[in-house]
């Protein structure tokens, strides 16, 4: 049995970890702490949380916690992951995992060396419309593979003092959004993008609200990446892959259960897929305990993280911004 102490009352937390947990014999959330007692009461007892505590240290060093989820601000994530590894639980990490590589290579040391699951939780990579999507890929019917374009766009933020338009709390579209096209990539491609050029437009000052990338992939495919959240915007999240033999475009990979289609035109064959409802939350969550009860890495491990971060911050230096958590910047 796992059983999850979360730190905080985020708004992603009964979508990632509570409802799920809800549905899993093999799963629950025990004990909370949150900014303030009274937000943790609060949110325990609408989502039927048993147990809440004063301190996020409280949570970690709870008896009847084995793991730990981590959704506070990105700002936070390397400290209290790396406290919660060092007493001996497991930890599911929203993403982005860290605030940039090097902070990401400190907390992926601590798993390595403590022997626990550390999972970047990218919960997209467990659902079968992506795992068939990456099939198709490497199947070869694409043909030889020519261009990726990835795309995550919503409306805009509309609190000026959101988490997300904070340099000091690693804010940013590419760290909260954008991170998705350049996970998409590296996973659908199981290889490693090289940023030739990226370009920003900022919120406040060093806070991205658009960047767009161009990349290059083992030296012949190339890729964009775009992420987005400016001001009256429209969700997309989209992959269209070109190859020479046909496209494969995957609508929706972010969340598959509000609406999917993975759509190939092969020699002028058009073939759409469509797979089940069920949350990609929830196959986050069997991925989870998968590597736990079998002390496996999955798929979305803290090595993986350590990649994508460096991506991520090969996006900024190439777009003239300063990488998150350089308090120098």
């Amino acid at each position: 049995m796992i059983t999850f102490g979360t730190l905080g009352a985020a708004d992603i937390t009964p979508l990632a970890l509570i409802h799920p947990c809800m549905n899993e014999p093999q799963a629950k959330v025990e004990v909370i702490a949150a900014r303030s007692r009274e937000k943790a009461e609060g949110f325990a007892q609408y989502q039927k949380i048993p147990q809440v505590v004063d301190q996020y240290e409280q949570v970690i060093q709870h008896p009847d916690c084995n793991a730990i989820y981590n959704p506070l601000p990105i700002s936070h994530h390397k400290h209290w992951t790396i406290a919660a590894l060092e007493a001996g639980k497991h930890v599911l990490c929203e993403k982005s995992l860290a605030s940039n590589a090097a902070e990401a290579e400190a907390m992926a040391k601590v798993a390595r060396d403590t022997g626990l699951i550390l999972m970047d939780a990218f919960h997209y990579r467990y659902h079968p419309l992506f795992i068939h999507a990456k099939d198709i890929y490497q199947s070869g019917t694409l043909g030889t593979i020519q261009s990726i374009e990835a795309v995550f766009t919503v409306s805009g933020i509309a609190n000026p003092n959101d988490i997300r338009l904070n340099f000091a709390t690693a804010g940013g579209v590419t760290m909260d959004i954008g991170c998705y096209p350049i996970s998409w990539v590296r996973h659908l491609t199981g290889l490693e993008p090289e940023v030739i050029e990226a370009r920003a437009e900022e919120g406040p000052p060093r806070v991205d609200l658009m960047l767009e990338a161009q990349m290059t992939l083992d030296n012949n495919i190339q890729a964009s990446i775009l992420g987005d959240m400016r001001p009256n915007g429209k969700f997309r999240a989209e992959v269209i892959v070109t190859g020479s033999a046909g496209t494969m475009t995957i609508s929706n990979p972010l969340a598959p259960q509000m609406g999917h289609r993975l759509r190939t035109v092969i020699d002028g064959n058009q073939q759409d897929y469509f797979f089940d409802r069920r949350p990609s939350y929830s196959y986050q969550l069997d991925a989870f305990i998968q590597a736990v009860k079998e002390n496996k890495a999955p798929i979305t491990d803290a090595e993986d993280a350590v990649n994508q971060m460096r991506v991520i911050d090969q996006c900024y230096i190439a777009a003239g911004l300063p990488i998150r958590g350089n308090a120098n910047a």
